[in-house]
């Protein structure tokens, strides 16, 4: 994560959030949720409202991940976006990681797009 700093092992100094407690904090909330997968897994499938910067250009893109709201990270299953909300989180974000990833938000049936939406394999 080029630029960004580095943080210990999946979870260190990040907050978990669930899928449902995140989507309902979209909907309810200024929560913004940033996907950090690569581009065919985004292309895939994500979820509605979310923004793609992937994880490898986030140094280069931290003017875009909002510092005056919460802010969760989302990849394929909790890693790399645990890595991300914690690097963050140490900087000052409030910054949440999605629980179980995109693979867990499509298995409980919360909105995705495009049609037809899947989940690429890693």
């Amino acid at each position: 994560m080029s630029g960004v700093g580095s943080a210990g092992p999946q979870g260190q100094d990040a907050m978990d959030i669930t899928p449902s407690d995140a989507a309902r904090r979209m909907a309810t909330e200024d929560l913004t949720l940033v996907d950090v997968r690569e581009p065919y897994e985004w292309e895939a499938g994500h979820v509605p409202g979310s923004i793609h910067v992937e994880m490898a250009a986030l140094g280069d893109r931290l003017d875009e991940i909002p510092e005056d709201r919460p802010v969760a990270f989302l990849c394929l299953g909790g890693a790399r976006s645990g890595l991300v909300a914690s690097t963050l989180r140490a900087r000052g974000y409030d910054a949440y990681n999605v629980e179980g990833g995109f693979r867990a938000w499509f298995e409980t049936g919360l909105p995705t797009e495009p049609d037809g939406a899947t989940v690429a394999p890693h």
